[in-house]
């Protein structure tokens, strides 16, 4: 329980444990060694001759000399590496600073453009000046702002109802660019609590859920089960385990089949990291020493072994068949302990030749097992073009297990540690980081390196972390995943989002819904800048004609009515099916690009030829300028109302999934109300400069405000058949 108060060299130790997973990374707490002599170059995790600043005695005792305090601590290095790290832009923002440059130099060439004609051909200087800013608010999606916003905060509510707390409103469309996860093992990949996996007995290996019964088995339970110090807590009406994660795992394994009320403990002899067993004396008219701890100190001490139901000489044979299997286990990154036991007549007066003369009963081997679904959500970054990279501070074979198990670590990919990582030059780590997929026993600056040797190459790092030591990385990281149930303050602090349930999965829920919202911000912009476009070109039309097609009034209530509600049910679109079978965007790819650019000026034309149509329709026909200009502004208003229907997709028809989004007709309706309003209210027709219209001067005005549908239905359906043709 003791609080590490400063880095440490240690003098003394007595069976000293300390828990360093918020420094290091390991799951389980590390045994020190105040003898050890260690190489200069020795890994974090592997100093076991030194206790670090912040870190948690979780058993035994020691002694040492302070060889560091404040910022020449570990962690203060730590918060030194964190206090350099600088905020960077995401990609959304460096989209819209381009955006907002190129639509500033547009609008203003536009309008110096027709103020000079207008000048130049003798116009009132005042007129030209009110034309000059009525062509500025057409052309500036005033709207633009408040819709990604909005489109922004609906997202962080969809992703905290599954999980993912976002802490920066931008970071939710940069997951959606996300093309790299680099992913703690212990609590996100895996379920941080240790599991058996695998027992042997009888000379034979099985899995866990697949033991037979026997009285070997009984034994096996019997020693685990009982040689153990895990409490039974109750935790909200759930049974809860508490202790050392090694002893609950073995808990958990064997004391449902265990009556535990009739093998009191009578005695014991604690752990020690020296002896590496435990021993317990537990029954009532029958007793039995129970012992567990390391195979190859507990073989040494055993000269029977229970096998086919009977108590046998441990022979040269059988012993070299335990450590077999003792190697074997290990080879799969197995944690193993061993089972013996020995009949007692009576309670022991002393600790001295008790542990000698055992009965070997079996193994058990343990590990953190994989998430359920976690397979399923690295397969999914595969499909997605998503790289998926395991960064942990365990055992590199632990790691590599885990790694090929949730199919991280492929065919042709490899796995380094980081004292292998610190020997290679920036150089060759550019040179090999696509093939590692698995980085063991790293250091935080490590971890730092990684992410930028990512984003060096134009990827956009997703990184996790739980401890102090993950606080720099997840801050240089284009996206700091913080561990919500794990996690450190200080993680949680330099964290872009916080994950609720610490899980892989949610990470790739997530991404898929930036991906959703970033698809949804663009058809937005589109939407936005193509009627925009509309307006500029109608009013550039007619200024050159020297016509008033639309007034200013009339210019700023058509960008109010339909620059707002329709572009934010743009952003309540549901995620195509196949959205997480596309490659992740380029982050430096403009708004404009994928024929984006060529549509919204299509469309921009043609919502503006059908306006000018209507005007001139109304002139014609009617010889009333108030008539064609009535016309135009409700043509105009309308033409980009049902043009929201044909942005919702490039491809697709616009019957198909024609009810999926609620909102698009909700806001339809509203904002067509709102339009038409204004020539039905006579106050408002007046303010407004419009005059009412006969029912055949409607039917004009909705089939060319209706007939932008029909027009992008035939330009989807020319797209449809040339994909059809690209091999």
């Amino acid at each position: 329980g003791d609080y590490v108060p400063a880095d440490i060299r240690l003098t003394e130790t007595a069976s000293l444990r300390i828990d360093e997973a918020m420094l290091t990374g390991e799951s389980v707490p590390v045994e020190k060694d105040a003898a050890a002599v260690l190489p200069e170059q020795t890994p974090l995790a592997e100093r076991v001759n030194m206790a670090y600043a912040g870190t948690n005695v979780t058993y035994g005792r020691g002694t040492g000399v302070v060889a560091g305090t404040g910022m020449q601590t570990e962690i203060g290095r730590i918060a030194g590496a964190l206090d350099a790290a600088k905020e960077s832009q995401t990609p959304l923002q460096r989209r819209m600073d381009a955006l907002s440059r190129v639509l500033s130099i547009a609008v203003l060439a536009v309008a110096a453009v027709i103020f000079a004609v207008g000048l130049v051909t003798g116009r009132d200087i005042l007129d030209m000046f009110m034309v000059a800013i009525s062509l500025a608010v057409a052309a500036i999606p005033e709207g633009l702002a408040t819709v990604v916003t909005l489109q922004l905060t609906m997202g962080v509510q969809k992703m905290s109802k599954n999980g993912a707390i976002v802490r920066r409103l931008p970071a939710v469309e940069t997951l959606g660019s996300t093309s790299v996860i680099c992913s703690d093992k212990t609590g996100t990949l895996t379920q941080n609590r240790m599991t058996v996996k695998r027992a042997y007995y009888n000379f034979k290996a099985y899995e866990a859920d697949a033991v037979p019964p026997c009285p070997e088995r009984e034994l096996l339970d019997r020693v685990f089960a009982l040689c153990n110090d895990t409490k039974v807590a109750d935790g909200s009406g759930e049974e809860k385990l508490v202790g050392d994660p090694t002893e609950t795992g073995l808990y958990a394994f064997s004391a449902p089949r265990v009556d535990m009320a009739a093998w009191p403990r009578v005695y014991e002899i604690p752990f020690d990291s020296e002896r590496k067993l435990m021993s317990t004396v537990n029954g009532r008219e029958t007793l039995e020493l129970l012992v567990k701890g390391a195979p190859d100190e507990l073989i040494a001490r055993c000269s029977r072994v229970m096998a086919g139901g009977e108590i046998r000489p441990l022979s040269d044979e059988y012993k070299r068949r335990l450590l077999d299997a003792n190697e074997d286990f290990a080879r799969q990154a197995l944690r193993v302990l061993g089972a013996a036991f020995k009949p007692l007549q009576s309670v022991p007066l002393s600790d001295e030749g008790l542990e000698e003369g055992l009965i070997f009963v079996g193994l058990a081997g343990m590990m953190d097992p994989p998430r359920p679904e976690a397979a399923e959500a690295v397969a999914l970054c595969r499909q997605a073009g998503i790289r998926a990279v395991m960064i942990t501070g365990d055992h590199k074979a632990t790691a590599v297990a885990i790694a090929r198990e949730l199919g991280i670590l492929e065919q042709g990919s490899r796995a380094i540690t980081g004292a292998e990582l610190a020997d290679m030059s920036d150089e060759e780590l550019a040179e090999n980081i696509d093939d590692i997929r698995v980085y063991a026993r790293v250091a935080p600056e490590h971890k730092v390196r990684i992410v930028q040797a990512f984003q060096a190459r134009g990827c956009v790092v997703a990184m996790t972390g739980d401890g102090v030591n993950d606080a720099p990385a997840l801050k240089n990281a284009d996206i700091g995943v913080g561990m919500g149930i794990t996690g450190t303050e200080v993680s949680k602090n330099a964290s872009d989002m916080v994950l609720t349930d610490d899980n892989f999965a949610t990470i790739v829920r997530a991404v898929q819904e930036g991906r959703r919202i970033y698809r949804n911000i663009r058809k937005a912009v589109q939407f936005l800048l193509s009627a925009n476009l509309a307006e500029v070109v109608t009013l550039f039309v007619g200024t050159m004609a020297g016509l008033v097609v639309l007034t200013p009034v009339q210019i700023l209530w058509v960008n109010l009515v339909t620059d707002t509600l329709p572009a934010l049910a743009l952003g309540m679109e549901p995620a195509p099916d196949d959205i997480m079978r596309r490659k992740p965007r380029d982050p430096k790819q403009s708004f404009f690009a994928e024929g984006m650019a060529a549509n919204l000026i299509v469309f921009g034309v043609i919502m503006s030829a059908l306006t000018l149509g209507a005007y001139f329709l109304g002139l014609s026909r009617y010889h009333d300028s108030a008539v064609a200009n009535t016309m135009a502004f409700m043509v105009l208003g309308l033409v980009q109302l049902f043009h929201v229907f044909n942005i919702r997709s490039t491809l697709r028809s616009v019957v198909k999934g024609f009810w999926h989004n609620k909102w698009m007709y909700i806001s339809f309706i509203v904002s067509a109300l709102l339009q038409t309003v204004v020539v039905w209210c006579a106050p408002l027709a007046a303010f407004f400069g419009v005059t009412a219209l006969t029912g055949t001067q409607w039917l004009y005005t909705v089939a060319l405000g209706i007939s932008v549908v029909p027009i992008s239905e035939f330009v989807k359906w020319i797209k449809r058949q040339i994909n059809r043709g690209v091999k």
